[in-house]
């Protein structure tokens, strides 16, 4: 009888310890950590740009010197849905745009309807505002009739600019901007600071 006792006492035992020790290993398995944060970040755009904050960090004038029509001509594709480009082309949802470099600001263009939003902006399609324009439409003229988001690759836009350019305008390119322009404007802003050492120097008395 003390044996059998004895038995089912270590049976439940053993199960006991096995029930602890599955415990254990699915509380190693499942362990749950605080979350700090949740979800996923979601950057914001960046309005400090004006009319695109890209367009202003990167200048068209550094990117059309390797720019190339062809890829241009492949990337308007996206523009011919609206846009005509050749020369006596119609309008369409938008205007045609030969030779739109170098003209007015919503002007001509056979008598299209441009939206009050860009006839407020005034001035030539120079090769920056075509930049901004592409960067972004509705930041470029608030309140346009162009719903297109714009391209956000500055090297589409110079591609485009560029094939734009062949297109009945062939405006001279605009001079690139030196590449050590800003080492130098940083060397220029260190100089009072350098300058000072040494007076600083020779204001210290001489050691005998």
């Amino acid at each position: 009888m003390n044996d059998r006792n004895n038995t089912i006492a270590g049976w439940v035992l053993a199960a006991c310890g096995a029930a602890l020790g599955l415990s254990i290993v699915g509380g190693m398995i499942f362990h749950s950590e605080h979350v700090e944060k949740f979800g996923y970040p979601v950057e914001a755009a960046d309005d400090t740009g004006g009319a695109g904050g890209e367009a202003a960090a990167v200048p068209i004038a550094a990117l059309l010197p390797k720019a190339d029509a062809a890829k241009g001509a492949e990337v308007f594709k996206k523009c011919a849905a609206c846009h005509t480009v050749n020369q006596g082309g119609a309008n369409g949802i938008g205007p045609n745009l030969y030779g739109t470099l170098g003209e007015g600001v919503a002007e001509g263009k056979a008598g299209f309807a441009f939206s009050d939003a860009l006839k407020k902006v005034g001035g030539k399609w120079d090769f920056d505002k075509m930049n901004a324009w592409l960067t972004s439409p509705r930041k470029f003229a608030p309140g346009t009739k162009m719903t297109f988001a714009g391209l956000s690759k500055p090297e589409d836009r110079a591609d485009v600019i560029l094939y734009l350019n062949t297109q009945g305008s062939n405006l001279p390119l605009p001079a690139a901007p030196a590449a050590d322009a800003k080492a130098d404007a940083g060397k220029a802003g260190a100089a009072p600071a350098n300058a000072a050492a040494p007076a600083a120097e020779s204001a210290a008395p001489a050691k005998k």
